[in-house]
């Protein structure tokens, strides 16, 4: 009479399915999953506009009462002008630092990363309606402000 016998096969490709799934999802939810959540999905119109929207800072915009953003009150439409750049123009180094922290959904946080030195430029890729107040950090009185609209077309 013959017992019967156990397939250790078996047992070992249950195993070998299991560490095949759990690494998937680790790979899944560790690496995959953030990069695709990471940025919204933006029409190509917003993220390539039309033409650049220029900001200049003029040359004596250090000095007080002078003018310093050219236009200071700017409004910028969505798929038309909606990537700003700044340009300084003056022969003194500047920031464009937001008043209060503000971040664009796409672009991540607004504000030049350090001083633009006379002649450098900053840009800003703005996704989505929203207006920011601005300022110079070395020259507080040096303030502007944007606004970005929704195009009518």
């Amino acid at each position: 009479m013959s017992s019967p016998t156990s397939s250790h096969a078996y047992g070992i490709g249950v195993m070998a399915v299991i560490i095949a799934m759990s690494t998937f999802v680790v790979f899944y939810t560790s690496f995959y999953l953030p990069e695709s959540m990471a940025k919204p999905s933006v029409s190509d119109h917003i993220l390539h506009p039309e033409e650049d929207f220029i900001i200049e800072i003029v040359p004596g915009a250090v000095i007080e009462g002078n003018e310093n953003y050219v236009p200071n009150d700017a409004t910028a439409l969505l798929t038309f002008s909606n990537k700003v750049i700044w340009q300084n123009n003056d022969d003194t180094a500047h920031t464009v630092t937001p008043d209060h922290r503000h971040a664009d959904a796409y672009s991540g946080d607004f504000g030049s990363p350090g001083v633009m030195k006379p002649g450098d430029s900053y840009e800003f890729l703005f996704t989505e309606p929203q207006e920011v107040h601005y300022h110079c950090t070395p020259h507080p009185w040096m303030t502007g402000s944007i606004s970005i609209e929704k195009s009518r077309f």
